[in-house]
């Protein structure tokens, strides 16, 4: 959902959850409905961000998820982490897993490749340009399917981290992330009240220590 002057920010008010901690690092699990970094209004400034600096006041943002999504979160206690981070996401060193439920019946496995590039006319909404587009791929697979709900559940693994990027290229292939109201035709048939895409894997070598660092979080749907 864009952010604007008419748009009723009530993020949930529950504390974040932190599942990873070290000298260097910190990872939350953000909740659905909270930005991850504030908006531009002051209503807007309650973020993820903005949590994380209560406590940690020197605290650097490293990625970000959408609104709409929830899941883990990571953030550099230090400019130095930073830089390191900044760095290994460069190099796509970091494995990033997120479950989804789409629309329809989702075939098995593959892949979409397909460049992205902001709709300037319809911000924040991306769309799949061909000639201007920055290069974008998403990994599906297929995990369980709903009949009665035409609907499958689905293990997507970004290589690129455009922005919208899974958001996207579901609608793509014809099956569009459930609740999500920029790019699904009917976002509020969805059986939850929130869009379906819940980053819930994080796997890296932590670019200080060297230590091998796996995060996994529960699914809320």
């Amino acid at each position: 959902m864009p952010i604007n002057d008419n748009f009723v920010y009530m993020p949930p008010q529950e504390p974040l959850a932190i599942v990873y901690e070290d000298e260097d690092l910190v990872v939350i699990e953000k909740p659905a409905g909270l930005l991850s970094v504030p908006g531009r209004l002051p209503e807007h400034h309650d973020s993820a961000y903005f949590r994380v600096l209560e406590r940690y006041p020197n605290a650097k943002i490293t990625h970000r998820l959408d609104m709409a999504t929830s899941g883990i979160l990571m953030f550099a206690k230090h400019r130095e982490a930073e830089v390191a981070v900044s760095k290994m996401f460069q190099a796509r060193t970091v494995k990033k897993n997120y479950i989804a439920l789409v629309q329809g019946k989702l075939e098995a496995e593959g892949s979409v490749e397909v460049p992205l590039i902001t709709d300037w006319e319809n911000r924040p909404r991306q769309i799949v340009h061909f000639d201007l587009g920055k290069p974008a791929r998403t990994l599906y697979q297929a995990l369980e399917y709903s009949e009665a709900e035409d609907i499958s559940r689905v293990l997507l693994t970004p290589i690129t981290g455009r922005s919208h990027q899974l958001r996207v290229h579901m609608q793509y292939i014809g099956h569009p992330i459930t609740g999500d109201k920029l790019y699904h035709p009917e976002p509020y048939q969805s059986p939850l009240k929130r869009m379906a895409l819940h980053a819930s894997y994080l796997a890296f070598k932590q670019p200080l220590s060297g230590a091998d660092v796996e995060i996994k979080v529960k699914i809320p749907f």
